[in-house]
């Protein structure tokens, strides 16, 4: 339905009137002038306002300028009165939901036969029924969308978001090993939601779960999923988001192949864990959340610790550390009672004993070396000084012998260098004298007796 307000005039005026403006034409009580229709564009301003049924008309034309149209969804609804039938048809992941007039005998051709659930595609034209304003579909074909077909699409859409990036396990998110609260998104009193909560508490029954019951299957699938997963997903207190449903035929199990619902898994911040059907029922969502388990049962396994394991575990370890403590103690005692009974700490004093008498010895020992070397030393001087006294000319003079000094102090080593009346200076061992020379004799090269003497 279209509701206009009327903005207050008197009465509406279509756009191609044939009433010529008067400036002297009275005001509306709208506060309006009538006077100024005839300059407005048609439909523009509070002075050209369509009537209703102009307006209705109007959206018919433009409505029947798409001419025919194909549309795919989801039938939520369908009644057959008369010769028509009248269905529901929704988008599977949105919040669009489209009237649908189909003849009778377009409706029950279709094999198989139409139900609530049922994924078709329709082509038709849109109607814009001008009376009450509504919009509707009115069909000329009605095909059902078959396994094939949607096994097809499944893959299609599974490479695209392969290739995009959804599947990588680089960006899958771990598990917080101990959750402060499991979100749970199932449905109402379901066998998932009994064996993943079971299982869960039996194995921690100190789990929290904060349960989201929506539809998990049909058309109200995908969005009530996808709302409760934003919920949890924003909520501080959620660890780790469960989506769980039991199995079921392919076609139940296609909300969860949806690319809405994908994408808003790869999008959460939370760990998101998929536990949809059983065994064999691989959907998209298992390839996108972050952990996928085979079955509900498996989820509530997986998301919690086993109390009992890990306090065996806790045991166990505590076991090991005592143990290992013990064992470090026992080899330290052991050490320390192998320190203690070495002699030098059993007795210390034998220690400084020992090192006494060591030192004793070394004073002797080197007391008497340096008592052999001060003796060898004052030899080895003595010799030396006799030496040194045998070639000191003192000792030539104390033989008898004497040096023959001219004046200026030259030795007179050979005769012709002193001549005849010369004084020379003679050095003997004790004293000097002075003698003058009478008579040189030069050097012979054979000794005569007269040299010698």
């Amino acid at each position: 339905m279209v509701a206009v307000w009327s903005g207050g005039y008197s009465r509406p005026v279509p756009h191609n009137s044939a009433e010529t403006s008067d400036t002297t034409a009275p005001v509306t009580p709208g506060g309006h002038n009538p006077a100024d229709r005839s300059t407005a564009e048609p439909g523009k301003s509070p002075e050209a306002a369509f009537p209703v049924r102009e307006l209705s008309a109007r959206i018919k034309g433009w409505i029947e300028r798409l001419g025919h149209v194909w549309t795919e969804g989801q039938v939520t609804q369908i009644n057959v009165r008369g010769g028509f039938a009248y269905i529901n048809l929704r988008d599977p992941s949105a919040e669009a939901t489209l009237n649908v007039l189909a003849p009778r005998a377009i409706a029950q051709a279709v094999e198989p036969p139409l139900q609530a659930g049922s994924q078709v595609v329709i082509g038709g034209k849109i109607d814009w029924y001008t009376p009450r304003g509504t919009l509707s579909l009115r069909a000329t074909e009605i095909r059902p969308v078959g396994l094939g077909e949607l096994l097809a699409r499944l893959e299609r859409l599974k490479k695209q978001l392969d290739q995009e990036g959804l599947f990588s396990p680089a960006r899958k998110k771990p598990l917080p090993f101990l959750p402060r609260g499991i979100g749970l998104i199932t449905g109402r009193n379901s066998d998932a939601q009994r064996d993943v909560l079971k299982n869960a508490q039996a194995r921690l029954p100190a789990a929290h779960f904060i349960v989201r019951e929506v539809a998990v299957g049909g058309t109200q699938a995908v969005p009530q999923v996808t709302s409760a997963l934003a919920e949890l997903d924003t909520n501080p207190q959620v660890d780790v988001i469960i989506i769980a449903r039991g199995g079921g035929a392919m076609e139940d199990l296609l909300p969860f192949s949806d690319e809405t619902l994908c994408r808003a898994v790869a999008a959460a911040q939370t760990p998101v864990v998929s536990a949809i059907g059983h065994e064999p029922d691989t959907p998209l969502l298992d390839f996108v959340a972050d952990v996928r388990c085979s079955t509900p049962t498996a989820a509530g396994k997986t998301v919690v610790p086993d109390l009992n394991e890990e306090t065996q575990r806790l045991n166990d370890a505590r076991l090991r550390s005592a143990l290992a403590l013990k064992g470090l103690l026992d080899r330290e005692q052991q050490r320390l009672e192998s320190v203690r009974a070495r002699p030098c700490l059993a007795d210390p004093h034998s220690m400084l004993t020992e090192r006494t008498e060591a030192i004793a010895t070394l004073r002797l020992r080197a007391r008497t070396r340096f008592a052999s070397r001060l003796e060898q030393a004052e030899e080895s001087l003595v010799h030396i000084r006799a030496r040194v006294r045998s070639l000191s000319p003192q000792s030539t003079l104390d033989r008898g012998f004497a040096i023959a000094l001219t004046d200026d102090g030259q030795i007179v080593r050979d005769a012709e260098h002193v001549q005849t009346g010369q004084g020379l200076r003679l050095k003997l061992a004790r004293g000097r004298l002075r003698a003058d020379i009478t008579e040189t004799t030069p050097h012979r090269d054979s000794h005569t007796e007269e040299d010698t003497t």
